[in-house]
């Protein structure tokens, strides 16, 4: 009976010393785990104005692109009413003529 009491003594004792080296290594995994986010988190800050510079680089492609875009259109429709006005003008030039002319034919 001695000796099972010494056996589940000593179980119990290295029992105990399995809990505390679980806690031990779990803690230290957690440390490491909390380190590994901290620096993680440092790497993405040093990267931020990286990233905000590529992400203003590409807005202002963006725009210079969409601004040559709509001038573009705008020359377009500025040479079309030119062209209209043009034609409009020929065309009232000549009713002008035939006004004049008509009250000359019958003045």
């Amino acid at each position: 009976m001695e000796d099972t009491l010494k056996r589940l003594l000593m179980v119990e004792t290295e029992a105990e010393q399995l809990v505390t080296k679980s806690k031990l290594e779990k803690e230290q995994i957690v440390q490491q785990v909390l380190s590994e986010v901290h620096q993680a988190e440092q790497q993405f800050k040093t990267k931020i104005p990286t990233i905000h510079s590529e992400f203003m680089q590409k807005a202002e492609q963006r725009a210079i692109h969409s601004i040559a875009e709509l001038n573009k259109r705008y020359e377009e429709r500025k040479l079309k009413l030119q062209e209209l006005a043009d034609d409009n003008q020929q065309k009232a030039l000549e009713a002008a003529v035939q006004v004049i002319m008509q009250v000359k034919i019958d003045g």
